[in-house]
């Protein structure tokens, strides 16, 4: 026993050694998707806007995003609506430094809103996360969030997507917001969320949307000591 603890000793130690960006791996490639639909009203959309920078630069975010030093998180966020209308607002960073974050969200408050008045397509949202993190640097695990605050009412049904070659080994998580959302929760779990260890964060309301975020970020992103350690199989 005393053995194996000097060993986790050196092995904590070890990984709490500063590694350069160039030399770290990408252990993380998330796209976020936020709803920009006729659902979510300007200050909703505000409100979802600074509750994802605040959520980005919170202690326990920050603290998730470094968790594994010397493995990077690759970050991208886009915006959703109707079937043809995705529009990326931050391209894929290499999360390598607190700074990072910090220009991520700043970024983020100076986002203008891209649609209005359009429909829910969930689906077609989906698709997008797919392509684009076909396109992400290359990272050990993939995952698309996509948040919402209504079902999907235009353009390809979400079920369809499941188990689909755009989504292949990508995790689909989702960030539930709105009144309705103990139905929504059901909605996502059976037609949005998949892959291992998939879940559904639920916000209150958009005034609730970044202590959501916050939590789900942390679960996302974040790696526990134990997980290091665990053989690969």
């Amino acid at each position: 026993m005393k053995k194996f603890a000097r060993g986790l000793s050196a092995f904590l130690l070890m990984i709490s050694l500063p590694v350069s960006a160039e030399s770290a791996t990408c252990r993380l490639a998330l796209a976020l998707a936020l709803d920009v639909s006729s659902s979510v009203d300007t200050f909703e959309y505000e409100l979802q806007k600074e509750g994802l920078a605040s959520a980005l630069t919170a202690p326990e975010v920050r603290q998730a995003f470094f968790s594994a030093p010397g493995q990077t998180v690759a970050l991208l966020i886009y915006e959703w609506s109707g079937r043809h209308q995705q529009l990326v607002r931050q391209n894929w960073v290499l999360v390598a430094e607190q700074q990072d974050l910090d220009e991520i969200a700043a970024g983020v408050l100076q986002m203008p809103r891209t649609h209005a008045n359009l429909p829910t397509a969930i689906g077609a949202a989906m698709a997008f996360g797919g392509q684009v993190l076909q396109s992400s640097p290359d990272c050990l695990e993939k995952k698309l969030d996509v948040s919402g605050d209504g079902t999907n009412n235009d353009g390809l049904w979400p079920g369809d997507l499941r188990n689909s070659a755009i989504l292949q080994d990508v995790i689909v998580n989702g960030l539930v917001i709105g009144h309705n959302r103990d139905v929504l929760q059901v909605y996502y779990e059976q037609f949005v969320i998949q892959g291992p260890g998939s879940f559904v964060e639920m916000a209150e309301n958009h005034e609730d949307f970044e202590r959501a975020m916050r939590r789900k970020l942390v679960r996302e992103v974040g790696v526990s000591a134990l997980s290091l350690l665990a053989p690969k199989r």
